[in-house]
């Protein structure tokens, strides 16, 4: 299958550059897989579509203050470190720039030598292994010298950095935000719980391969990069209970998607465990552990248009899109929610 095949055209002034006031007030697109029918909301109606015992999966990840700017100690040259992911022993895989500056021995100061970071090894895909040293607590550090980073698209400062968080992020980790989370409340929330809608949290950290692009023509080549995840025994065994009384598992983000459909056993039961995952949903695939989707709208030619285009057909979804190209939705991170049921 070539990537070609889902390709859409977006005017650049559809991409969302920040955050509505309100989150629950950003549009919904109803897709309804049984009428196909579809229908133009916005996103606090979603409680409309839920029934008491649906359960809705949310990653809990949290993004971190990722981008790093400092000075090469030998020569005062700027840098810019991207951390990617934790190693081990203040170690961590990260992308530098301008890459040909840093080689393995050089150093990078940040904060006027609050945290320095050696470069140990260059990485197959051009990265670096560092490891950072510094006095004092090493996640303090980072909050006060390092930037959340955005996505490229996004080119406007964001204000307010707490709004490229879920309300309920947690666990540290990510280098991008779960996006489909963005749009809730914590009133929504609770509305969905009174209701009887049950909420359960996984956790997979948001690399920064959710931004690049395929490069391979036949979307088979594509090799996903790996995220870690976590889902508790509470969680598989929440989910295991709804899935065997027939009750709908209901993804909030294509992430959650991604950790419930890497650890489904044999018997078609979710398994609890820790680890990383590099699953690559396309069309073909079959789903086995959830049975709708909330998710924003996707780039053109993305793994997670793929994704979203193997639960609900790829025709099917492109007419979606360009309906709300022409109802001028907003688009991307920032942007408006799709519900797929």
């Amino acid at each position: 299958m070539k990537k070609e095949l889902f390709y859409y055209d977006l005017p650049k002034e559809l991409i969302a550059q920040k955050p509505i006031e309100k989150r629950d007030a950003s549009r919904l697109m109803v897709l309804d897989r049984k009428t196909r029918e579809i229908s133009h909301r916005h996103f606090y109606d979603i409680i409309e579509y839920l029934k008491p015992g649906d359960v809705l999966v949310r990653n809990n990840t949290k993004v971190i203050p990722a981008r790093l700017f400092g000075v090469k100690e030998k020569t005062g040259a700027l840098i810019e470190v991207f951390l990617l992911r934790p190693l081990e022993n203040d170690r961590w895989e990260a992308l530098v720039r301008p890459g040909k500056r840093l080689k393995e021995g050089d150093r990078v100061s940040f904060g006027e030598g609050k945290l320095v970071a050696e470069v140990l090894e260059r990485t197959d895909e051009g990265g670096r292994i560092i490891e950072f040293t510094y006095s004092g607590d090493f996640k303090e550090i980072l909050e006060i010298l390092g930037e959340v980073p955005l996505p490229p698209y996004i080119k406007e400062k964001l204000e307010d950095k707490d709004r490229y968080q879920t309300v309920y992020a947690k666990t540290e980790g990510s280098v991008a935000a779960p996006t489909a989370g963005l749009h809730f409340t914590k009133e929504l929330i609770e509305a969905l719980k009174k209701k009887g809608i049950t909420i359960v949290d996984v956790t997979l950290h948001v690399g920064l391969g959710t931004f690049r692009p395929l490069k391979e023509e036949n979307i088979a080549d594509h090799k996903m990069h790996s995220e870690y995840y976590e889902i508790t025994e509470e969680a598989a065994k929440t989910i295991n209970q709804a899935k065997q009384e027939g009750r709908r598992i209901i993804a909030i983000g294509t992430t959650a998607t991604r950790t419930l459909e890497s650890n489904v056993s044999e018997e078609g039961l979710l398994k609890a465990g820790k680890g990383f995952t590099d699953i690559f949903i396309y069309p073909g695939y079959t789903f086995r552990m959830i049975d709708a989707l909330i998710t924003n709208f996707h780039l053109p030619e993305s793994t997670l248009i793929m994704l979203v285009s193997a639960l609900a057909d790829r025709e099917w979804i492109l007419e979606a899109y360009r309906i709300a190209v022409e109802e001028k939705y907003r688009f991307f991170s920032f942007g408006d929610a799709m519900l797929i049921l």
